[in-house]
């Protein structure tokens, strides 16, 4: 059995971007490094990605544009165990409410598990957060939704909409300025509606710009839309951010790879010279994207 990629990573303790893998129940990850040359090639079939931590027991081959990367059997699997997906709500343990910030007009509300702390915003890309409160999990969805229906705050923005502006993004003050207001809406709602066994958190903007080393990126022109047999994907890493390499290519310009594409696939290193061989498209050309909250 060869090591899968589970994608990418953004470990707390370490604050940077990491691939993960796992061979069967053992599990270990590559720290990257911006600035380092970037290169893979896939090999055979991409195969089902497994669920909650467990292998497919079909094996089965998934298509290479999903960024699930899963069976149909594997895929209800994992989100049976979903919080996102309201499927337990006993779950017994602490959760922060927070708002995330993408881009300018961008902000949306969301809620993750307090033992986890920002990992699950640099997952989906935040470029910078507030936490809002915390408590126990139906409390935090309740304020959930009473952001959503009394500001009309979203909880979902759709992937594309937030890697188009991330080479564009307007300064720290600014950002952190637009996330401050919405926080300020948010708290005077307390006594309407708010439950009371969510404790308010007070306003701290974190900016992950810098740990996604959006500082000086260029737009991308083009992002991968699939891996492919013998297909390569090289480069030099300039940025990552949510499940997202960017690759400068040189001639080529910077390309996007969703790491998301990646699971399922028997992958061997490649030289930064390899080029892009695989299936991709210019952005704003519609390419399909699997919603990452």
């Amino acid at each position: 059995m060869d090591w899968q990629c589970t994608g990418l990573r953004w470990p707390e303790a370490s604050g940077g971007p990491a691939l993960g893998w796992r061979k069967g129940t053992r599990t270990r990850a590559s720290a990257l490094a911006y600035g380092t040359e970037f290169g893979l090639r896939a090999a055979g079939e991409r195969r089902c990605a497994g669920a909650r931590g467990h292998a497919c027991p079909l094996g089965a081959v998934v298509p290479a544009h999903s960024t699930g990367g899963r069976c149909p059997e594997c895929g209800r699997l994992d989100r049976a165990h979903s919080v996102a997906a309201d499927t337990i709500p006993d779950d017994p343990r602490t959760y922060r409410v927070y708002l995330a910030w993408f881009g300018t007009g961008m902000v949306k509300v969301g809620i993750t598990a307090e033992g986890r702390g920002a990992a699950r915003l640099r997952e989906q890309g935040a470029v910078v957060f507030s936490w809002l409160g915390r408590g126990p999990l139906m409390a935090a969805r309740r304020v959930e939704e009473l952001l959503r229906a009394a500001l009309g705050v979203p909880d979902r923005i759709p992937y594309a909409r937030k890697r188009a502006v991330r080479a564009e993004l307007p300064d720290e003050a600014v950002r952190a300025a637009e996330v401050a207001e919405l926080y300020g809406k948010a708290a005077a709602l307390e006594g309407g509606g708010w439950p009371e066994a969510l404790e308010r958190l007070p306003f701290e903007a974190v900016d992950h710009a810098g740990i996604f080393g959006l500082g000086a990126v260029s737009a991308p022109g083009r992002a991968v839309t699939g891996l492919a047999d013998g297909g390569t994907v090289a480069g030099l890493l300039v940025a990552a951010a949510g499940p997202d390499l960017h690759l400068d290519t040189g001639a080529d310009g910077v390309v996007v790879l969703d790491t998301r594409l990646m699971t399922g696939w028997t992958l061997a290193a490649a030289g930064a010279d390899a080029g892009v061989s695989v299936p991709a498209v210019a952005l704003g050309g519609g390419a399909a994207q699997d919603g990452l909250f």
